[in-house]
């Protein structure tokens, strides 16, 4: 691994967020390491199922490399990537480090499972977004949707999310919801959901289904349905709807280098490269076909649109 490699190895994009604008992405942990291995996950199965915390890298070597990246004028600087966060051991140390750095708001996205974990809640409570998932309402339909790792129950998952809301004080704690067909998406487990809900009464219900290319064939609940599941959720439910870039600029100039390490973390269209590293589209398209006749990425159709991602 060459220098720059190990300078820029985990920090990633800004990528386009359709709840944070453009996020500078920060990958703790090794690729697919995580407490979950989710149906409908894009970046693919895991291959570390684990609730065993560990430091992987020195948080100090992730302040160097995100000092470099400040220059990008992200809107967010987000704690996820290609596994879950919070098995990061130095989580707590990082947001404070963050914080002394720059006023860029932290935003950190979790499956939530540590959260049954105070240390990991204390960890987090720096933050000033946190976005947990909830996909399902009772014990069978988590273990069929998220696969979780050995000792991880729906019931202590459950009692994390609503004891980190009582400690947390930020008025950003947002929960996704995450629906499938024939899983989640009928009347009864709706209902229960909505009870969990109205246990862990979080700042908003962001509702989400299938857009990306996920692990396994599952298919996405339609729009029409997800408004109808959000009228029963409450006021503070929405859909979450696809990002819209905006207007894109050219003074940041996109590397090879750089998509390729956008599409390592999540499949994008040739919209999402382009606003994420704002840079015209037809320079983006430049890249990613250079990439594509090279063999470091292809193109794959999902709900009728092109979406990019690493070979």
């Amino acid at each position: 691994m060459n220098d720059e490699t190990q300078r820029t190895g985990h920090i990633f994009g800004p990528v386009p967020s359709r709840r944070l604008g453009r996020s500078l992405g920060i990958d703790l942990i090794p690729h697919k390491t995580c407490t979950y291995d989710c149906l409908y996950c894009q970046v693919g199965h895991t291959t570390d199922k684990t609730a065993a915390r560990k430091t992987w890298v020195s948080v100090d070597e992730i302040i160097a490399e995100l000092k470099e990246k400040l220059s990008s004028r992200p809107d967010c600087i987000t704690l996820s990537g290609s596994g879950e966060p919070t098995l990061f051991a130095g989580c707590g140390e990082l947001i404070k480090k963050i914080k002394q750095i720059t006023d860029i708001p932290v935003a950190v996205i979790t499956n939530g499972s540590m959260l049954s974990d105070k240390q990991v809640r204390s960890e987090l409570l720096d933050a000033d977004i946190v976005v947990p998932s909830l996909d399902a309402g009772d014990e069978e339909i988590f273990q069929k949707i998220n696969k979780p790792a050995a000792g991880i129950t729906f019931d202590e998952m459950l009692k994390g999310l609503i004891d980190f809301r009582s400690e947390f004080k930020k008025d950003k704690y947002w929960l996704e919801v995450f629906f499938i067909v024939d899983l989640n998406d009928d009347d009864a487990q709706v209902e229960k959901m909505a009870a969990c809900i109205k246990k862990i009464a979080p700042d908003k219900i962001q509702l989400n289904t299938v857009t990306r290319p996920p692990a396994d064939d599952v298919k996405p609940v339609s729009r029409e349905r997800l408004a109808e599941i959000a009228e029963k959720f409450g006021k503070n439910a929405e859909v979450i709807a696809d990002f819209k870039a905006g207007q894109a600029d050219s003074e940041f100039n996109a590397k090879d280098d750089d998509i390729v390490e956008m599409l390592k973390r999540r499949p994008c269209s040739l919209e999402d490269v382009a606003a994420g590293l704002k840079t015209p589209m037809n320079e983006a398209l430049k890249h990613i076909e250079s990439l594509i006749k090279a063999g470091k990425i292809e193109a794959v159709r999902q709900n009728g649109k092109i979406y990019y991602k690493v070979v």
